[in-house]
């Protein structure tokens, strides 16, 4: 395993949601990837965001590890999930909600 994969797989395995993103959850650094921080934000959901954009290695990394060609790239619990799009129609489904709370993860029940 090469070292960018260890690193890759380091954040994967040691952090229960991890999101790959361009920018920060405070400040996405496109639409995408605040699309995604601004739904775990609304379920309530603790996450690590990785600012691919701070590690070129980790950006292309990223895209060989999931075999996912774009970012955001988001995992829950070690699972790849997807991007922003499969995140956005799961939420608006009701199953990022419920994948969250089966394995574990508690969400906040948005009023």
């Amino acid at each position: 395993m090469s070292d960018v994969n260890a690193r890759i797989e380091a954040e994967v395995k040691n952090n229960d949601v991890v999101l790959f993103m361009k920018g920060t959850p405070q400040f996405p650094m496109c639409g995408f990837s605040g699309q995604v921080a601004q739904i775990l934000g609304y379920i309530g959901v603790p996450y690590k965001g990785v600012n691919v954009l701070e590690d070129q290695e980790i950006r292309e990394g990223i895209k060989a590890y999931s075999n996912w060609p774009t970012i955001p790239q988001l995992y829950v619990k070690g699972e790849f999930i997807g991007g922003c799009d499969i995140t956005r129609e799961m939420f608006q489904a009701g199953e990022l909600q419920q994948l969250f709370e089966e394995k574990g993860i508690a969400v906040k029940q948005a009023s």
